[in-house]
């Protein structure tokens, strides 16, 4: 069970075995593309289409959390003195947004009832590095131990 929907994003990509290395909040110190990056602490607000009754204590509470899925490839590669190739994995991006898009997130310690991908960027190229960010909108449980300390 992952402790946060960060990880419970990584769990589910790492289980689609893409091929990519998969880290939350940022890569180890020098590793080379591609990897994705999870980050969550976008903003996080009620989801007013599904909350209980706020004068009871233990009604469910219901939010909508926005996390940033990047995935960061390699553009190119230099074949000779004036070519050459590209190594960006076209349509990855979209996989992804395709695999993540209506999932449940079993390894979510929350109640998630549902998981949208509201867009994909493609950042140009720069360091001859490419750069998908997909904003993905994970409706969920807000849970009692992540706004009363223990």
């Amino acid at each position: 069970m992952a402790a946060s929907t960060s990880g419970a994003i990584k769990a589910r990509l790492e289980g689609l075995q893409f091929g990519v290395p998969v880290f939350r909040d940022g890569p180890r110190e020098g590793q080379a593309p591609p990897f994705i990056v999870v980050q969550e602490g976008m903003p996080a607000g009620l989801d007013r289409t599904a909350n209980g009754d706020f004068g009871d204590p233990n009604a469910e509470v219901n939010i909508v959390e926005t996390v940033t899925v990047d995935l960061v490839q390699q553009a190119r590669i230099k074949t000779g003195s004036t070519t050459t190739k590209v190594t960006e994995r076209y349509g990855l991006a979209e996989a992804i947004a395709h695999a993540l898009h209506g999932c449940q997130l079993p390894a979510h310690p929350a109640k998630v009832t549902a998981v949208r991908v509201q867009d994909i960027d493609r950042i140009p190229i720069a360091d001859n590095r490419v750069r998908h960010s997909i904003t993905v909108q994970v409706h969920r449980e807000l849970l009692r131990e992540e706004v009363v300390p223990q």
